[in-house]
């Protein structure tokens, strides 16, 4: 049998395919996702459960013209096969190859780089009202939004004005029964409901019987037949929640059947207003190890399978990461004191907070994709006195920025912020790299910020910060663990910690780039350098020692994985200017920044990407040679102060 997939060079030439061509594109389609997944991490089973859908949208409509936002962007590889992407699909998340995520500068065809969950709906309908008003009405805007993604609270403040607003909208409801552990909350028991209710399911089927029986009288006919099916079962119970928003309900649809997709898609296109299309999906559909375990193959680490898809072997590493640690020491936390719980937006799984919920549920609490309610709602914990863990990824705690500052900080409440995945998170890029949030964190008032240099300081450090009387934020990478050994002092407010003497130079080391800067002092030790290493411990407040070190240094360089503006070398330099202005200080020695630049950073492995940066033992090494040298630093290097030279 030829294939098809090579021959898809855009989704135009899906339009005169036969439905039995569709359903072979589709195993085509398969059989490349599980390709990838053989070879390296990344998304799996979301990508299988969306295949036909896919197909089903790229064959009704034209998105060359009208408007596509998947959410969340993960979900996103059939799409990338059939817009010309094929030929390249084999270097998707590796350096320099396709992003595991919707890249606009890959295709026209991704209109937006999604990698958070919530958005497409105000996306979309912001989409569709902007081509209103330029002309365009003509156009179809369309959000594809997994059930998980549902609750968020930014989907309804959407919903709730594209009922107003009354624009051309169609949201494709994904539901898959999953985020990425099973979803939790009212409104996923909402949405089972309406899956299961077998009133609805029998008039589903009539309906669908009445819609065949009727003699060729046209499409108005059968969009008819259609809406008065869809209305009496929206009355009964499964849309009401959707038609009071001034959205109109459709569906279920069964997600896997490309012949009823395509005809649903076809009798909803034109339809005025805001429509959402609820499709039902398996999560892993196709993959039958992926259907039994979708929390695994949600992103499972490279596997070995035989010719009748079934697991023989999975290439999983047992090495001990930083997430490892974290759980490990809330779980130690919570048995001691039973006043801690543990908070987390729908990464259980990713936090690998498991054994936590099993042997805790009732201080467990995933609240689903809705990281500004995790936060407010671990203040109202603290509040009655409990000591709340808020466990979610860097990148994620953005979204409760404000609800950090009012309902935490402003309070002063003991409220502890796990930051996972804090620094670069390699193949996931730039919507995943926990970037900013030493400067998003520091610059609150009550906040402490620390950063630890290995396992020893993460898991002392939550002891530490579940003592304290006002919030803490610990951030630690999605990297393998160090250790350092030898006597280690204990956590203390504001202190930092020599890790190795030295004369000749400093390196003041902020979080797990400890490593890096202690085998870099190493070389240059062999090389005749003798130069201090510190590890800072604290980003707020900062060791008020580490400015005495370094103005008596010959030269200083600070080491992050975090963006330079407002990261830790901006708080070490503005730590020195204070000083020198309210003490009347002298001069500072020659100081090199090195972190993240100001650009969003690509995906690649994270020691890749670290070496690029000069954030490797070998890029540290060779800052240092240039300042003890008093030559000029490349200019990807940070910033650099140069009193003195």
């Amino acid at each position: 049998m030829t294939r098809l997939l090579p021959s898809i060079m855009s989704p135009r030439d899906l339009a005169d395919l036969s439905h039995e061509q569709l359903e072979q594109l589709a195993v085509e389609m398969r059989r490349s996702l599980c390709e990838v997944a053989t070879t390296r991490t990344a998304h799996f089973a979301s990508n299988l459960g969306v295949v036909e859908l896919c197909l089903a949208l790229h064959k009704v409509f034209d998105f060359s013209r009208d408007r596509l936002i998947w959410d969340t962007g993960h979900q996103i590889y059939p799409h990338k096969l059939i817009t010309g992407r094929f030929a390249r699909f084999a270097t998707i998340r590796t350096r320099g190859g396709l992003m595991g995520y919707p890249n606009p500068d890959e295709s026209p065809y991704d209109l937006f780089m999604t990698g958070h969950a919530g958005s497409s709906v105000s996306t979309a309908l912001g989409l569709a009202s902007g081509d209103d008003l330029c002309g365009r009405g003509d156009r179809r805007a369309v959000a594809v939004i997994g059930d998980g993604a549902l609750p968020s609270g930014i989907v309804f403040e959407a919903l709730n004005n594209a009922g107003f607003l009354k624009k051309r909208l169609l949201v494709i409801l994904n539901d898959n029964k999953m985020s990425i552990c099973p979803r939790v909350g009212a409104l996923a028991e909402y949405l089972d409901v309406i899956r299961t209710n077998p009133w609805y399911r029998g008039i589903k089927h009539q309906a669908g019987e009445i819609i065949k029986g009727v003699p060729m009288v046209g499409e108005s006919m059968e969009r008819m037949l259609l809406n008065v099916k869809d209305s009496l079962k929206a009355t009964l119970h499964g849309g009401m929640l959707f038609q009071s928003l001034g959205v109109r309900y459709f569906g279920p649809v069964d997600g896997h059947s490309l012949p009823g997709l395509i005809r649903y898609l076809e009798l909803v296109k034109d339809e005025e207003g805001p429509i959402l299309l609820h499709v039902l999906t398996e999560k892993g559909h196709g993959f039958k190890p992926a259907v039994d375990d979708p929390v695994f193959f949600h992103t499972p680490a490279p596997f070995e399978c035989d010719d009748d898809d079934c697991v023989i072997a999975i290439k999983k590493s047992s090495a001990r990461t930083y997430t490892d640690v974290a759980s490990e020491s809330i779980g130690h936390a919570m048995r001691r004191d039973p006043s801690v719980t543990v908070i987390t937006a729908a990464m259980c799984q990713g936090n690998k907070l498991e054994p936590v919920r099993a042997e805790f549920p009732d201080r467990f609490f995933d609240v689903g994709i809705c990281e500004s309610h995790a936060v407010a709602f671990a203040a109202g914990q603290a509040k009655v006195g409990c000591r709340p863990v808020v466990d979610i990824y860097s990148t994620f705690l953005q979204r409760s920025y404000d609800q950090i500052f009012q309902e935490v900080c402003l309070q002063n409440l003991p409220v502890v912020f796990m930051l996972d995945r804090a620094g670069l998170t390699g193949p996931d890029g730039p919507t995943h790299h926990g970037s900013f949030d030493l400067g998003y964190l520091r610059l609150f008032p009550n906040m402490t910020v620390l950063a630890p240099g290995d396992e020893h300081d993460l898991a002392a450090m939550l002891d530490w910060a579940l003592t304290q009387a006002g919030p803490v934020a610990i951030r630690y990478p999605k990297a393998v663990v160090d250790l350092h050994p030898g006597q280690r002092p204990a956590i203390e407010m504001g202190v930092a910690e020599t890790m190795r003497a030295g004369s000749d130079g400093l390196i003041v080391a902020c979080g797990t780039l400890l490593g890096a800067s202690l085998a870099a002092a190493a070389t240059l030790a062999e090389e005749g350098l003798d130069v201090a290493v510190v590890n800072a411990r604290f980003v707020k407040p900062l060791d008020p020692r580490i400015v005495e070190r370094i103005e008596s240094a010959p030269w200083v360089v600070t080491v992050e994985e975090n963006a330079l503006h407002t990261g830790f070398g901006g708080a070490v330099l503005e730590a020195c200017a204070d000083a020198r202005v309210s003490e009347n200080r002298g001069p500072l020695p020659p100081l090199a920044r090195l972190g993240l630049p100001d650009r969003f950073v690509e995906h690649g492995e994270r020691g890749e990407l670290l070496a690029e940066l000069s954030l490797d033992a070998a890029g540290i090494a060779a800052t240092c040679r240039a300042l003890a040298a008093r030559q000029p630093l490349s200019a990807s290097v940070g910033s650099t102060i140069t009193a003195n030279r």
